[in-house]
C-alpha cells in the first residue's frame, strides 16, 4: 500500500480498479483547512491522463508492472512476434498494444514489454535507433532556409521529417518518444 502522501512521479498504483502512473504531483498546504496532494496521473493501459486531488493520508495499492527484454521478430497480420531473451519462447501481440513507437522498431531489435499481472498492454522500444532512409528528395545546393526539412520514408516504413541534407542511403539517429531526426549515425 501506497499514502497519496507518499507520491512521486513514476509511482504506480491501482486506482479504482485501473493502473495508473504520477506523471506530477505538488503537496498542498493552504492558510485554511487541510493539506492535499495535487495530482496528474495516467492510466497505463488506456493512456488517458487525468487531473486530481488526493488526501494525503488516503492509501492505494501499489501495482508492479513487470519489463521484460524481448527480441521483436517478425509480423503476421495484425500479430507481432517477440522472443523472450532467456526462455526463448515466442509471444503475439496485438498491433493495437504496440503504440506509437513501434513503427521504429526493425527486425530483431531488443524491446522492453510491459505487463501488468500477465496481462502484457504496451511495448518499449529503445529511447534511440538508427535507421537507413530508404526513400526522400534530393537536398539541392543553396537550399538551406534556415530549419528546412522534407519528408522521408525509413527502412521500417516509418515517415518523418529530416534535414535537407540528408540523402538516400543514410543512417540517421532517431529519437523514438518523439519521432523525430537527431543525428547522422
Amino acid at each position: 500500500m501506497i499514502s497519496a502522501g507518499d507520491f512521486r512521479n513514476g509511482v504506480t498504483f491501482e486506482l479504482d480498479g485501473n493502473v495508473v502512473q504520477v506523471i506530477e504531483f505538488q503537496h498542498v498546504k493552504p492558510g485554511k483547512g487541510a493539506a492535499f496532494v495535487r495530482t496528474k496521473y495516467k492510466n497505463v493501459i488506456t493512456g488517458a491522463v487525468v487531473e486530481r486531488s488526493f488526501n494525503p493520508t488516503d492509501k492505494y495499492p501499489t501495482a508492479f508492472i513487470e519489463r521484460k527484454d524481448m527480441q521483436y521478430l517478425y509480423e503476421d497480420g495484425d500479430l507481432y512476434y517477440l522472443m523472450d531473451t532467456e526462455t526463448y519462447e515466442q509471444l503475439p501481440i496485438d498491433r493495437s498494444k504496440l503504440g506509437d513507437a513501434f513503427r521504429f522498431v526493425k527486425e530483431n531489435m531488443e524491446v522492453k514489454v510491459l505487463s501488468y499481472k500477465g496481462n502484457v498492454f504496451g511495448v518499449e522500444p529503445p529511447n534511440f535507433v538508427e535507421l537507413v532512409v530508404t526513400e526522400t528528395d534530393p537536398g539541392f545546393k543553396g537550399d538551406t532556409a534556415t530549419n528546412a526539412t522534407k519528408p522521408a520514408t525509413l527502412e521500417t516504413g516509418a515517415e518523418i521529417k529530416v534535414p535537407l541534407f540528408i540523402d538516400q542511403g543514410e543512417t540517421i539517429r532517431i529519437d523514438t518518444r518523439t519521432g523525430e531526426y537527431m543525428e547522422r549515425a
